[in-house]
């Protein structure tokens, strides 16, 4: 499963005045990371504010991005949560999942499971879906963390789990799962602020927030660095260290629609509830940043 090396891009979903999806927008989103050089698309993951929209907006969403997207790359589609009977309803129900190459599989939030939990949870999706699957570890809005020992065992078990999208950002757990993970699984970052030296020890590449603004040089960085030119993916990742941080200062997506919108990707900088867009002066920070890039 190679084809989800390098850089996924973690896509917004855009709102137009009204509060509503704004498809145009999302259609020339598409367009443009696919011309900057992204491997694939990843829809409805957390960046796409995938919690407030509705059963048909989802559906809507992931129609938009397969239309525009023609085949070109592959599609990974977010489905989980901390119910397992109904994450395997949706693994049998939900429509379109006919456009997705891979589904992306949050661990169950708020619950808490333990370690033998997680893997029970993870096994039975592995059981159900069509689809291969990539776990997505992020302790920051889990409250859980997959350790390296739950997920080492679910990639030797599973052939159909590929990946993991680790967003703990812990290096040493990163480095354990490299170390032992079978030869079809691959670790990708889930922070574009770590995700090249994520690389230098192991990992294949990176879901990625900041692809959505950067394409191209999030793609060049990545890719430059599994080739081996670490000196050129260095200087792209030296001149991004301070649009990292502004991106997820007042959280995500709030900061990259923040640049999208400023960039003129997007009509309006809007979110909704319980999210809000970002202050004044984040949004002046993040514009000055656009144009120093």
């Amino acid at each position: 499963m190679k084809k989800f090396s390098g850089v996924g891009v973690a896509l917004v979903t855009p709102f137009d005045g009204a509060g509503q999806v704004d498809e145009e927008s999302l259609r020339e989103m598409v367009a443009y990371v696919t011309d900057g050089g992204v491997d694939y698309l990843v829809a409805l993951g957390t960046t796409s504010e995938a919690a407030t929209l509705s059963w048909q907006e989802r559906e809507r969403v992931v129609e938009v991005i397969a239309e525009c997207n023609a085949g070109r790359l592959p599609i990974v589609i977010g489905v989980g949560g901390n119910n397992t009977a109904v994450v395997l309803e949706d693994l049998e129900e939900l429509p379109y999942l006919r456009h997705g190459d891979a589904i992306l599989t949050v661990a169950p939030y708020y619950s808490k499971p333990s370690a033998e939990g997680l893997y029970r949870h993870f096994k039975a999706i592995a059981e159900r879906s069509p689809l291969p699957l990539i776990l997505y570890n992020v302790p920051g809005r889990c409250s859980v963390n997959i350790g390296a020992e739950t997920t080492l065992r679910l990639a030797r078990e599973f052939e159909n789990i590929i990946a993991v999208k680790e967003a703990s950002g812990c290096f040493e757990q990163a480095t354990a799962i490299a170390a032992g993970k079978p030869d079809h699984f691959l670790l990708l970052s889930g922070d574009d602020s770590v995700a090249l030296p994520f690389i230098s020890i192991g990992a294949e590449g990176v879901i990625s927030v900041m692809a959505n603004v950067l394409p191209y040089e999030c793609s060049m960085m990545i890719h430059r660095a599994l080739e081996g030119e670490f000196a050129e993916a260095r200087a792209i990742h030296y001149r991004s260290r301070f649009l990292y941080k502004a991106l997820f200062e007042e959280g995500n997506p709030a900061g990259v629609k923040a640049a999208l919108h400023a960039q003129g990707m997007i009509r309006e900088n809007c979110l909704r509830l319980p999210l809000c867009p970002v202050s004044d002066e984040l949004y002046r920070t993040i514009q000055a940043e656009m144009q120093r890039m």
